[in-house]
């Protein structure tokens, strides 16, 4: 088995790799990444070595010779995160959308069998009333969501060839990985009581995200490159993740301080409501998927936070100016002169355009 991960030098990619590893010791395992937060690592090595091939370029890039032979893809690359959605919004729909359809399309005329691609919770936005479903109506509010249901929508209006496509929606992510990311609540909650014991939300609290860890992302890539169609179909789209993982703001900020003994939670009545509150129901990812679901409870996901960042060497309080949020990183990048607007290397900074692991 030939399987392509676009995205994989980001937060989820190192996760996935090591997954992937193990559960498919044999299988060729290929990453296709332009290297822009390659340098972000907070683990022991670099988990480009567990790859049989690492192609450095940018998803917008793609060419049909970089599929040749696979069996499946995994589209991860993304312009991943809101702030950064709302700065960059025209180079969002270039890579988020258009590279993804893209590359999607491509993988079809190759003849690969499995595309999974990782879609987000986020679409459904501002909600009412109970727990969103797959057939309840998208309410995207960012760019970055708003490129997540275009990309399914692409998906889902390819022909209907034979490839089994799967887009999962997944909640928030957390937990630790060897490039974690600080600009997610609860890697951010964390992070925040290791190095000042003082969390302070910026909302009352009291808008609800559903979570999900990484190695419980990875497991849920691995059921969609093994799906058969007859699970859900051709083309699926489903919320991944767990009804226990439903949280409010609060609790996951209250949760850290029982782990982290003398940490101080304080919230922000006066502030503005967060649109972006919602719960997701999950059910029909538990029907399809029984032997993939989530396993990482909020405790294990709270203590392997802390013991990784600890383990890493994190004691700045200013830790939200540096390279482990991702927009700060293009921010600096940008300063350098070695990336443009369009966030692409500049000409004098660009990478190989293949390179063995």
């Amino acid at each position: 088995m030939k399987i392509v991960i676009t995205g994989n030098m980001g937060y989820v990619g190192p996760v996935l790799v090591r997954h992937l590893r193990s559960k498919f010791p044999t299988a060729t395992l290929v990453g296709i990444d332009s290297g822009l937060f390659g340098h972000c690592l907070t683990g022991t090595g670099l988990p480009e070595v567990l790859l049989d091939q690492q192609i450095y370029a940018d998803v917008r890039d793609v060419t049909p010779d970089m599929l040749a032979g696979a069996d499946a893809v995994v589209l991860l690359a993304a312009v991943s995160n809101d702030p950064i959605g709302n700065r960059f919004e025209t180079v969002t729909e270039a890579i988020n959308e258009q590279a993804s359809a893209n590359i999607a399309a491509m993988a079809q005329a190759a003849g690969v069998k499995r595309l999974v691609f990782a879609s987000s919770c986020s679409i459904y936005g501002a909600t009412e009333g109970g727990a969103r479903t797959e057939s309840d109506p998208l309410n995207p509010l960012t760019a970055y969501a708003r490129s997540k249901v275009a990309t399914e929508k692409a998906l889902e209006a390819l022909p209907r060839t034979g490839m089994v496509s799967t887009a999962l929606r997944f909640a928030t992510a957390c937990g630790f990985s060897d490039r974690i990311r600080l600009d997610l609540v609860l890697n951010d909650f964390v992070a925040a009581a290791l190095v000042s014991k003082r969390i302070s939300v910026l909302s009352d609290g009291t808008p609800w995200r559903p979570l999900i860890h990484v190695k419980d992302m990875a497991r849920a890539i691995e059921w969609a490159i093994t799906r058969d169609p007859s699970v859900g179909g051709e083309y699926l789209a489903v919320n991944v993740g767990s009804e226990p993982w439903n949280y409010q703001i609060r609790d996951l900020a209250l949760a850290v301080a029982e782990a982290v003994p003398g940490t101080d939670v304080s919230f922000n009545p006066n502030a503005q409501p967060d649109k972006r509150s919602y719960r997701v129901d999950f059910s029909l990812y538990r029907q399809l998927a029984p032997a993939h679901q989530p396993q990482v409870t909020l405790p294990m996901a709270v203590k392997e936070i802390y013991d990784g960042l600890q383990a890493y060497g994190l004691d700045d309080p200013d830790f939200r100016n540096s390279r482990l949020i991702r927009l700060k990183v293009i921010e600096k990048g940008m300063e350098a002169g070695r990336l443009g607007e369009d966030l692409r290397w500049s000409h004098q900074q660009a990478a190989p355009v293949d390179a063995a692991a």
